[in-house]
């Protein structure tokens, strides 16, 4: 199979050197092209990159700059009935997402973490339906909700196999995981809301603008991306990501403030806001959790701090950046199907890429 990467980021580094490390003589991969933003190199098969060592020399040496349809031309043009093409898009590009009905259309899989295309328009998303139906060309999309954890491949199972999905709830973002686990355990005391942003924000769980993860449209993209994998017509017909109920935590008083420091600076002045919710929640043996819903009984996909028992899994079982998922079907009831473990993280992320390009052979 030939392999075309776009975006060598932390992401596609990572992919680029586990699919490298498959030996090449077992490899039944031949990794032929690679993009970043601003250069791109393209190879026959027969003297394809095989060098964990040297891929990212070869790329920076290139003087050619990305042109998308003359990839899409040349992979195109290699397919045969003994040969498959995929391109794994490893940006997070919304131009690059519009392109994904063009390269199945020509046959060419596609493969990515990228959620842009999954959770945007839904035009775009019809469009690649409509593209892959066609061609027979596939698009899989694992790590787009909890990184290397088979969240979505488990959910196609049960929505192919005939069960009926219920409800599905859980902690899909890394950052919101780790915020809450250390700010609320169930004492109704404990650091203050501001403090533990900071720190997320200093270990890396957060994005430079911790508003980004606050918003909570991270989490809003995932159920999109899950409610349009279930299907059913008694969920909302999402529009975009921007469709679903979304809670922010950002205080009103500091929406739209420009710099991630100058966000921090001013969060401590609504601490007392959160310290009340944590005693609150504690009274009634609690602890807060910011969670994604997605109802297929009541009809809705929501996303927002809720409270849950200090016994439930979501209060006992997380850790650090940990995400937790639950399945309430038909044949998983009344005790759910769960997944957990790391939901964040270039190791595991670019896993559950290569694992779906395992799947096309």
């Amino acid at each position: 199979m030939l392999v075309a990467v776009v975006g060598v980021g932390l992401v596609g580094s990572e992919f680029i050197n586990q699919l490298l490390s498959i030996p090449t003589e077992s490899s039944p991969f031949r990794l032929v092209s690679l993009s970043s933003s601003s250069r791109t190199v393209y190879f026959e098969p027969a003297n394809a990159i095989t060098s964990i060592e040297k891929w990212k020399t070869i790329l920076s040496e290139s003087s050619e700059k990305p042109d998308y349809e003359s990839l899409t031309a040349k992979l195109s043009s290699s397919i045969s009935p003994s040969i498959k093409v995929a391109i794994v898009d490893n940006t997070s590009s919304d131009e690059i997402a519009s392109l994904y009905p063009k390269w199945l259309k020509a046959g060419i899989n596609v493969i990515t973490p990228n959620k842009k295309a999954y959770s945007g328009d839904l035009r775009l998303y019809e469009e690649i339906l409509s593209a892959s139906k066609e061609s027979g060309a596939r698009f899989l999309n694992e790590s787009t909700v909890g990184a290397g954890l088979p969240v979505i491949s488990t959910l196609r199972e049960l929505v192919a196999t005939g069960d009926k999905v219920k409800k599905i709830e859980g902690v899909f973002s890394g950052t919101m995981s780790y915020i809450f686990n250390e700010f609320s355990t169930g004492s109704p005391d404990g650091p203050s809301f501001s403090s533990v942003v900071s720190v997320a924000r200093e270990k890396g769980y957060t994005e430079p603008h911790p508003a980004d993860d606050l918003n909570g449209f991270d989490v809003a993209r995932k159920l999109t991306i899950l409610s349009r994998t279930i299907g059913s017509s008694s969920l909302p017909s999402l529009q975009s990501f921007a469709s679903v109920q979304t809670a922010s935590l950002i205080p009103p008083a500091l929406e739209g403030i420009p710099t991630g420091d100058e966000f921090l600076k001013r969060l401590p002045e609504f601490d007392a806001e959160f310290d009340q919710m944590r005693k609150d929640a504690s009274k009634e043996g609690k602890v807060l959790r910011f969670v994604g819903v997605v109802d297929s009984v009541k009809g809705e996909v929501k996303a927002g701090l809720e409270k849950y028992s200090t016994s439930h899994p979501f209060a006992t079982s997380l850790g650090g950046s940990d995400n937790i998922i639950m399945f309430h079907t038909e044949r998983y009831s009344p005790r759910p199907l769960i997944i957990q473990g790391a939901g964040a993280g270039a190791a595991v992320t670019a896993m559950g890429v290569l694992g779906d390009l395992l799947k096309l052979l």
